[in-house]
């Protein structure tokens, strides 16, 4: 294609500057107007001719001249986006696409002058980024030469915010999917993400049933909570109707509480009929009662660690003076208070989370009775942690009443005055209240560390009973920490009265500080101290990584339950004394649980519920903005495929006709400029002519002559 123009391109240019050239020319012309106003007006002879002359004058230096340009028409452009996310792949909707894509890519292969750009859509950790890949692909293409942009897809956009306003040319969104689809899930309304041990909290949902539902679809249906594949809650839900449903969590850290609907036939899927919670259950304040039976160093040290941590409401009571001394000194008057044992022992004893003895003995202050609510109390899931001292092994000793027959060991009545060096046994490497203390003694044949622990000056010896675990031994390789689950609840038993020796720095010292708070902890049952214990987590999105925590080899794998229902066994392998690990890759998104014995957890690998079949029925509402702002339509496929037709700018982009709905492609005749070249309107020779012929006939003029 060729066209023609008029240019003016000043000649004295190239010498003078083209500013600088374009003044030279307006200079001229203006005193070619001066010039004939002056002629006139003193009413010379020849002013038109010397007008004339001046012009000519002025155009030369102007430099007139034709330039010639060739353009070359470009093709339009029309942008095909295609979601391919997991949605998608509901019934019928993969074959729908598939099908509509290479009839889309016959029929414009048959129309010349256009060019295809593929746009595919596939998953992504936030959903189906439809908004974004529309805006990209739109802004990348120039909009002088974008004929259209069809989109295939369920219209299910999780980025609704970021589809444009409009677009240069017609959007045709071909919707996948049945007007007779319909989908039940489930919808959390509200939810805590922390909960309070033994406190209810409350879940508040409904069921949503979306779509064609059923003439039934709204009868009852059955709603089941599990914690750890346990079922916590049955309750009867009617769709549409908010449910609160009641949990109190008894286990402190992450519990991960699976909620699922029943399915109902013709539903699109079945992924979405359940959905997994992870709330954190926290104690509100540790309550710790702590008896020291007279005062001495190690007093100070259980006082110190409790009340250093906030999270602890700690009551201490010191008893000074025994019963059987009568020296005539009323009671009130040696006394802030009195000892409220009845209170402590029988009305509020289920309040404490943990009860220590320090250095304890029977003197009649405790009525029997007292101790029998003590061994309920740990049966039904109390804490009592015993630090013994020489009274242990006495006649007074705590093991002598009803206490004693839910500790870890009964005394022998010998007491050790020795120094003794505190060492971890096979069941303390193992055990996580003693693993990894820092400066334990290590195991035979292992180098010594230079910061090895100092030692204690007496024990007390003791016979444990079959069940309890002996963590730590002292002299004569007698037991010296011992740990023993009874009932609900749990004992612990530290032999020796001289741990304060450790935060005394004698010898060295020890961890005092960290063995103190574990023997606490695990009495109180926190989650990282469980010697049994297995967890999962996945830090690398599909990757799960168990840890499996065990005095013993686990000699069965763990079987790992898929969210639709398979299995696979994963093979753990040692990490560390008394630790196991193993990882598995999830094939899919959704709800794992993991069992090795007794030991059930579950895990959401992504959301339980994933985000693309939280809504699942096909919906054109998001992208219906897009499609009437920029002249475009929605059709679906199950209605058949459209033709494709190209249209003049301004003309109707779809319609009805005799062979069933069109959708158009904007015919833009967009161009580029292939090629340029400028002749001027006169050689230099000819303007020279005209200028001299010009001022020849005004000099004839003048001197009148024909």
């Amino acid at each position: 294609m060729n066209w023609d123009g008029l240019i003016l391109d000043p000649l004295l240019a190239p010498l003078i500057g083209p500013d600088l050239a374009w003044w030279l020319v307006l200079a001229v012309a203006v005193g070619v107007v001066l010039a004939v106003a002056l002629g006139l007006w003193r009413g010379l002879r020849g002013v038109w001719w010397r007008a004339g002359t001046l012009a000519l004058i002025a155009l030369a230096l102007a430099g007139p001249g034709l330039e010639r340009g060739s353009a070359q028409a470009l093709s339009d452009i029309v942008i095909l986006l295609r979601d391919r996310t997991a949605s998608q792949s509901l019934p019928g909707r993969a074959a729908q696409a598939e099908d509509a894509t290479a009839r889309i890519e016959a029929q414009l292969a048959q129309m010349p002058g256009l060019d295809l750009r593929r746009i595919e859509v596939d998953d992504d950790p936030d959903g189906s980024l439809l908004g974004a890949a529309l805006s990209r692909a739109i802004a990348a293409e120039p909009a002088n030469r974008l004929a259209g942009v069809i989109v295939v897809s369920d219209g299910l956009s999780h980025d609704a915010a970021a589809i444009p306003d409009t677009a240069p040319a017609p959007v045709h969104f071909l919707q996948t999917g049945s007007p007779q689809d319909w989908d039940r899930r489930i919808v959390i309304d509200e939810a805590p993400r922390f909960a309070l041990i033994g406190q209810q909290t409350t879940i508040r949902l409904h069921i949503a049933d979306e779509g064609a539902r059923p003439d039934d679809g709204g009868r009852p249906t059955t709603l089941t909570a599990r914690l750890d594949d346990q079922v916590i809650a049955t309750v009867a839900v009617t769709p549409g109707t908010q449910v609160e449903l009641p949990v109190t969590l008894e286990r402190a850290g992450a519990n991960v509480i699976t909620l699922s609907v029943e399915g109902e036939p013709g539903e699109l899927t079945a992924l979405n009929n359940q959905t997994a919670l992870t709330i954190n259950a926290v104690r509100d304040r540790l309550r710790v009662l702590l008896v020291s039976g007279e005062p001495n160093p190690g007093e100070r040290t259980w006082r110190n660690l409790l009340k250093s941590d906030a999270n602890i409401d700690l009551i201490h009571f010191t008893i000074l003076r025994p019963p059987e001394k009568f020296d005539g000194v009323p009671v009130e008057e040696l006394a802030l208070i009195a000892f409220p044992t009845r209170e402590l022992f029988t009305e509020r004893i289920a309040d404490f989370d943990l009860i220590i003895f320090d250095r304890y003995r029977m003197r009649g202050i405790l009525l029997p009775e007292y101790y029998d609510n003590l061994r309920r109390y740990v049966d039904e899931g109390g804490a009592v942690l015993v630090s013994a001292g020489p009274e242990f092994a006495g006649v007074d000793s705590l093991a002598r009443s009803a206490l004693g027959t839910v500790l870890p060991a009964r005394p022998t009545g010998r007491v050790i005055e020795m120094p003794l060096t505190p060492e971890l046994t096979p069941e303390g490497r193992r055990h996580p209240v003693t693993a990894d203390l820092p400066g334990a003694p290590p195991p035979p044949g292992a180098p010594v560390p230079d910061d090895v622990w100092g030692r204690w000056l007496r024990m007390v010896e003791t016979v444990p009973r079959p069940d309890a675990v002996v963590a730590m031994t002292g002299a004569d390789n007698q037991p010296l920490l011992m740990l023993r689950r009874q009932g609900k609840g749990r004992v612990a038993l530290i032999a020796s009265d001289q741990i304060w020796l450790w935060g005394r720095g004698f010898e060295g010292g020890g961890p005092q500080l960290d063995l103190m708070r574990r023997v606490a902890h695990w009495a109180m049952k926190e989650p990282e101290l469980e010697e049994e214990a297995l967890t999962l987590a996945a830090p690398r999105g599909e990757t799960i990584e168990i840890l499996r925590r065990s005095l013993t080899e686990p000699e069965t794998p763990v079987v790992m339950t898929a969210p639709d229902g398979s299995t696979a066994q994963v093979a753990l392998s040692p990490a560390g004394p008394g630790r196991f690990t193993g990882r598995f890759v999830a094939p899919m998104p959704g709800l794992y649980t993991a069992r090795q014995g007794d030991l059930v957890r579950s895990i959401a690998v992504g959301p339980a519920s994933p985000r693309e079949f939280e809504r699942t029925v096909a919906n054109g509402a998001d992208l219906a903005g897009l499609t009437e702002a920029s002249g475009g339509s929605i059709n679906l496929l199950s209605d058949g495929l459209p033709e494709l037709r190209r249209t003049g700018q301004g003309r109707a982009t779809d319609g009805q006709g005799l062979s069933g709905p069109w959708i158009g492609l904007v015919e833009r005749k967009a161009e580029t400029v292939t090629g340029l070249s400028r002749n001027p309107l006169l050689p230099g020779w000819g303007w020279l002519l005209l200028i001299a012929g010009a001022m020849l006939g005004g000099w004839l003029r003048e001197g009148r002559r024909a």
